[in-house]
């Protein structure tokens, strides 16, 4: 397939993210709706280190495999088991050293004096500066980011299969992508839904941050599609793989503190309970088609 027509399929496959973030704009959404968006979201997110994970792990499996049929030795398994323990855990404590980084200088802004201007408020802030956004959206940003490294991973997998002209696959494979993105884009604002200022009034993000959101999320699918047309790298899909599942983790760990707060176990439950089963739905939508 061209290469024209390959990037095409990874655009479908990724803009689709962009149907969850108008959620992000609701007004003032009660704190029940609060607790169900955000649990929900940790839902979603679950189903995908249960996806991620399995992908990366399969090349260790089939190097496993190889190595009891006597087709093939340790080296590979090694290689590959490697790969998936440093991306793993690469993803997961590079977010923690952000937090932490994060952390040190909101104190050292909340420590400046009385009558100091925060970041939030300083004139000519109108970038996108992380350190200016509020611990909502940076929470926003660290899952947009996660699901953006998996959505290069699944990139790769369109293009590869376009390069080869298996243009079954490759239609089947942006199907079901694009259905999962639909739901990983409500991933991202969920958090957002409990967004407020100190006197507690909810503060809504602008269409601009949801589209930068969209694009982390979503614009690596058209990326990966890019590169994947050009080589085939089991390497780099488990690289990109494992990185995702890390920091997916470790954002699942932030939002589940978050949930526990609420004292709302019910809602938690069903909000799980739905983005479980939305994402495994979306996958059963896939495999059933006969990839």
């Amino acid at each position: 397939m061209e290469l024209s027509k390959t990037l095409l399929l990874g655009f479908i496959a990724g803009v689709t993210i962009l149907i969850g973030m108008p959620i992000g704009r609701l007004r003032r959404p009660m704190p029940q709706l609060r607790v169900f968006l955000n649990a929900t979201a940790v839902g979603v997110l679950i189903f995908l280190i249960w996806d991620v994970l399995s992908a990366a792990w399969e090349p260790v499996d089939t190097a496993l495999s190889a190595t009891h049929d006597h087709t093939g030795g340790f080296g590979p398994v090694f290689g590959y088991g490697a790969l998936f323990a440093g991306g793993l855990a690469v993803g997961l404590l590079a977010l923690v050293g952000y937090d932490r980084y994060m952390s040190r200088l909101d104190a050292r802004q909340r420590t400046i004096g009385p009558g100091a201007m925060s970041v939030h408020e300083q004139p000519g802030r109108t970038g996108f500066a992380i350190s200016s956004l509020s611990p909502a959206r940076r929470l926003a940003l660290l899952i947009a980011i996660g699901i953006g490294l998996h959505n290069f991973a699944e990139g790769l997998a369109i293009g590869q299969s376009a390069a080869r002209n298996e243009i079954g696959l490759a239609t089947m494979l942006v199907i079901g992508f694009a259905l999962h993105n639909a739901t990983e884009g409500f991933g991202i604002v969920a958090p957002l839904a409990a967004d407020q200022d100190i006197d507690g009034t909810h503060r809504r993000p602008s269409w601009k941050f949801l589209l930068t959101m969209a694009a982390i999320g979503g614009g690596p699918t058209f990326l990966g599609t890019w590169v994947g047309h050009g080589f085939t790298s089991a390497a780099v899909s488990v690289i990109f793989l494992t990185l995702a599942a890390g920091s997916i983790v470790y954002v699942v760990a932030q939002l589940l503190g978050i949930a526990a707060r609420a004292k709302r176990p019910d809602l938690v439950a069903y909000g799980l309970l739905l983005g479980m089963l939305a994402g495994f739905v979306t996958d059963a939508i896939v495999t059933a088609a006969g990839v």
